[in-house]
């Protein structure tokens, strides 16, 4: 994870450098959205750096269940940048509009996009492999947007080659607009699991079936109840009550209890289970959301 991170900022710085060449070279708005979004990238590449390493801190006295709302946290400010770069870009293309320029040296920022299309894809690919290993959601944030960039890079190429060879000048300032328009959709996907993930809202309908699969899998459970998920950063809190036996000795239950939480450990390795057992039959405290 920390690799992914120091890639993506070490791509960004490159890319901010050359797209600040090929700006200034051809004028292009769609040049300029994309400045923008790298020099974006950079900056949140940089606070994704230090929320990982926040995050990958252990548990302490003050932090009982850890460090991992600093990657929701990180993901929540990508997302208020990001919206607020799509913006000012959509000023700057209502500008150019208004006020249409022809663009320069397209050979120049053709070639710097093309370099730019590269770098976004080798990133792309090192950091799904990161995500499918770890989980990330700040290192899967920043693939999230770098996907909106690869898109956005096919698009300024595509306004220098209209405006520059074809004549459509009008096609650059547009193609920026769009380019806002991905941000801005990144923006919300991003804030959107960042904001679940601060709010602890429930794992997917889906996991939460998948555990209760495999607590119930245990021929001695009698069935499964009270089951509560939330997920920050890279942990996963698991906690649920186990029906059993009311006649089975305390040492047993317990060594079944442990027999679950293993189990649930390895199909959600690093999680935190808690489990409560509960004698069959008895009725359970009345719970607002019980399950």
């Amino acid at each position: 994870m920390r690799r992914a991170a120091i890639a993506s900022v070490c791509v960004s710085l490159f890319l901010v450098a050359i797209k600040t060449f090929a700006y200034f070279a051809s004028h292009s708005v769609a040049m300029l959205a994309s400045l923008a979004d790298s020099a974006l990238d950079l900056f949140t590449a940089s606070i994704n750096m230090l929320a990982i390493r926040q995050a990958l801190t252990p548990a302490d006295a003050e932090h009982r269940f850890g460090h991992g709302k600093a990657e929701p946290l990180a993901g929540l400010a990508q997302g208020a940048f990001i919206t607020a770069s799509a913006l000012f870009l959509v000023i700057q293309a209502v500008n150019r509009i208004l006020a249409p320029e022809p663009i320069d040296n397209s050979v120049e920022a053709l070639i710097v996009m093309c370099i730019a299309i590269a770098c976004a894809i080798l990133l792309i690919l090192y950091e799904r492999r990161v995500v499918a290993r770890t989980g990330s959601l700040a290192i899967d944030a920043d693939q999230t947007h770098y996907l909106g960039d690869l898109a956005t890079n096919v698009g300024v190429v595509l306004a220098l080659v209209l405006s520059a060879y074809l004549g459509w000048i009008l096609a650059d300032p547009i193609i920026a607009i769009a380019v806002a328009a991905v941000m801005a959709w990144t923006a919300f996907g991003v804030a959107k699991s960042s904001f679940n993930q601060l709010m602890d809202r429930e794992l997917p309908d889906e996991e939460r079936a998948r555990i209760r699969r495999i607590a119930e899998g245990h021929d001695a459970v009698m069935n499964v109840h009270d089951l509560k998920t939330r997920a920050a950063g890279l942990s996963t809190f698991i906690q649920l009550h186990l029906a059993l036996d009311p006649d089975m000795p305390l040492k047993e239950a317990h060594k079944i209890s442990d027999a679950v939480e293993q189990a649930i450990r390895n199909a959600y390795p690093g999680a935190e289970v808690i489990i409560h057992q509960d004698p069959a039959g008895l009725e359970p405290l009345p719970r607002e959301f019980s399950d």
